[in-house]
């Protein structure tokens, strides 16, 4: 069987370990960050730990010591567990994407300076504000930024993710002054218009709502960070975008950072983007189990359905060998997955997918293995290393 590059480094660097199996190409993945970099023009990038998942990649991409380098600066995370680990093994600047009403971890923030120095919770909401206050008591500061809905709404149409309820400058000034009033820092404001960078440029409508939405949240979000500034004043932080919409983000002078992970390993839902190299980092492998009928093969396992509406988009792509697909009654399963196209594969061979998500798949991997030049390391992933945050 022939290989193409780049999977064939994968192939010959894991072959002597038992698949299932999740392997990163280095060269790709530091490839895509520095794409990441030239396209983010001197802003600085918050790497979106969501889409990564392992603290090898993370201190591959932000420096030994999980603070900054080479144009990425911070980490934004998805659980205040989370962020408090990740400071724990050193990181100094983490930005909460979510709320959090984990009343533990947050009584854990409140008795560690190092903690309320390195963390920023985010708020939407003067009821979660509330709850933190319950849960930390009133003699500290945390630090809190402001989530702005960043959908496009025409008419009763809503081109969006469901987020925060804040929209407004009046409505963001409003929790801005409440929090500074209970006793809360608040130092930053952040958009992430995911109708631009969720959705691939598949057709010219999908490029014309992304280019109105990219002019519509470009106004608001000055004159929402122009209302929190004259109730707080300077802001640290000023936060947009995805891997999807970087440059649209840039553009406007106010934003201080961009946030980017996917882009760092470029899952199967970022095909479609027009600003993308087509350059995939990750993959994972499963053994052929049986034959069926001919032409058909079962690989192991390989049902990683990815989060979001159900449909194709979701499901995980075979890529190794060619000419392999899905069987559209059955799908990837739980414990066996069927292939058509597959009459050349034997007992025990590989085949190779790519997941639609990027740090998902490693909510099924204790290990990774990262391939350099031929060089297998094996690392963790948050899963391999006892850690999971939901």
């Amino acid at each position: 069987m022939s290989e193409p590059s780049p999977i064939a480094g994968l192939h010959a660097a894991t072959a002597e370990l038992d698949p299932p199996l999740a392997a990163v190409d280095l060269a790709a993945l530091r490839a895509n960050a520095a794409d990441l970099v030239r396209r983010a023009r001197g802003v600085p990038i918050r790497v979106a730990s969501k889409s990564v998942r392992c603290r090898a990649v993370l201190e591959e991409v932000l420096g030994g010591d999980l603070t900054a380098s080479g144009g990425f600066a911070g980490i934004m995370g998805y659980s205040l567990a989370e962020a408090i680990w990740l400071a724990g093994l050193g990181a100094r600047d983490i930005l909460l994407g979510y709320p959090t009403v984990d009343r533990g971890a947050l009584a854990k923030l409140a008795t560690d300076p190092v903690l309320l120095e390195s963390i920023t919770l985010m708020i939407d909401d003067i009821d979660q504000l509330d709850l933190i206050r319950a849960a930390i008591g009133e003699k500290v500061s945390p630090r809190v930024c402001i989530d702005v809905d960043a959908s496009l709404r025409i008419g009763p149409l809503h081109l969006g993710v469901r987020r925060s309820p804040i929209r407004t400058p009046e409505q963001a000034a409003r929790v801005a002054g409440v929090a500074r009033r209970r006793g809360f820092d608040v130092v930053g404001v952040m958009t992430y218009e995911a109708q631009i960078a969720g959705l691939p440029d598949s057709n010219p409508a999908v490029r014309l709502v992304k280019k109105a939405s990219a002019l519509e949240i470009g106004r608001r979000r000055k004159q929402v960070v122009d209302a929190v500034r004259s109730e707080v004043g300077v802001l640290e932080i000023v936060n947009s975008g995805g891997t999807g919409s970087i440059e649209v983000s840039i553009s406007d002078p106010d934003v201080t950072e961009v946030t980017a992970g996917s882009g760092l390993y470029l899952p199967t839902l970022f095909d479609g983007y027009r600003n993308l190299a087509p350059r995939p980092a990750m993959y994972f492998a499963m053994p052929v189990l049986r034959h069926p009928a001919d032409g058909i093969a079962t690989v192991y396992s390989g049902g990683y359905i990815a989060s979001g509406p159900a449909g194709a988009s979701r499901v995980p792509k075979p890529v190794w060998p060619k000419g392999l697909s899905l069987i559209g009654t059955e799908g990837a399963g739980e414990v066996q997955t069927p292939l058509t196209g597959a009459g050349h594969l034997a007992i025990g061979d590989r085949v190779w997918f790519r997941h639609a998500k990027a740090g998902e798949l490693l909510e099924r991997f204790n290990e990774v293995q990262l391939v350099a030049d031929g060089t297998r390391t094996q690392v963790p992933s948050y899963r391999g290393e006892g850690q999971n945050f939901g």
